[in-house]
């Protein structure tokens, strides 16, 4: 499951402390599967401990206390029975990534010191699952951030930094029997039953971004490689060459883009995270300080440990 390291203009903890947090939540996520799936595997033990003194607490016992964490998030229609662990692995897999997705927006949205207050759609958006739970945990994701530039917020792309460069992406999807048509640097075209609409270019967003993300890191002294890419899921592209340094990917060659990603292999770089902290400290931040006699958890272990 992919960093979300930046979204908009929330506080994280990632610019708090870009070094520290990526391998402390592969580190997490990795020592929490391996809990919820022995408690999943040893469904026996749930039998004993309901067996044993209230004081004599057990795996599965601890693992309630992160099953009901942040409760008061969930959605109204939510179901208020206790939580039963799916049937099967695939299941449980999901179930598992459904729950660090909370945990994700909690490391997006606060420190320990501050807090931002986030949108709650972005729970249930679509397209942030899409990148975070599709994608490998080497890569650190920036939703949409918002750059200071000049003291005045401009509005980014989605930007992948992974271990090998950074991918700003600009997606475009419109009704599946759409065929868009690549055009100049200004217009597009999208033509449903020979209806053509102009849209703007994703080109101008996508020039934009690269541009900030190329000053931040020539300013920082960091040499990185950088790459555009135009992609649309479930729409075919139609266009006759590929603008420099930028990637056309439609319906037809979506999967082998995909695929190259997951497949990447790699522990995460040094330069990586130098290019992850030099564009966090442009970004905008929005937030307050936290009350004081708020608890906080840096973790989502299923282990008491703070």
């Amino acid at each position: 499951m992919a960093q979300l390291i930046k979204l908009r203009d929330y506080i994280s903890r990632y610019e708090w402390n870009t070094y520290r947090y990526p391998s402390q939540y592969i580190r997490l996520k990795q020592d929490n599967w391996k809990k919820l799936h022995y408690i999943w595997s040893h469904p026996e033990e749930k039998a004993e401990e309901e067996m044993q003194p209230e004081e004599k607490v057990s795996r599965f016992s601890k693992v309630k206390s992160f099953l009901k964490k942040e409760k008061e998030q969930e959605d109204e229609d939510t179901s208020t029975k206790e939580n039963v662990l799916p049937d099967t692995e695939k299941e449980l897999k999901q179930y598992f990534l459904d729950k660090i997705l909370r945990f994700q927006l909690k490391w997006a949205t606060s420190t320990v010191t501050d807090t931002s207050f986030m949108n709650k759609s972005y729970y249930q958006d679509p397209l942030l699952k899409y990148f975070l739970q599709r994608f490998p945990d080497i890569y650190l994701i920036m939703y949409y951030p918002v750059f200071n530039i000049k003291k005045a917020p401009v509005d980014g792309e989605i930007i992948l930094i992974s271990p090998v460069g950074i991918e700003i992406i600009h997606l475009l999807e419109d009704n599946p029997e759409a065929v868009i048509m690549a055009g100049d640097d200004r217009t597009w075209t999208l033509e449903i039953d020979s209806h053509h609409t102009k849209i703007l270019s994703p080109l101008i967003s996508l020039k934009r971004t690269e541009q900030i993300v190329r000053s931040i890191l020539n300013s920082a002294d960091v040499d990185y490689s950088i790459k555009k890419t135009v992609l649309s899921r479930k729409n075919n592209i139609v266009f006759s060459n590929e603008p420099y340094n930028t990637s056309i990917i439609g319906k037809k060659n979506y999967e082998d883009w995909f695929h190259t990603k997951r497949k990447l292999q790699s522990p995460l770089k040094s330069n990586q995270l130098k290019a992850a902290e030099a564009l966090l400290k442009h970004c905008q931040t929005t937030s307050v300080k936290r009350p004081e006699w708020e608890e906080d958890t840096n973790d989502f272990s299923f282990s008491e440990e703070g």
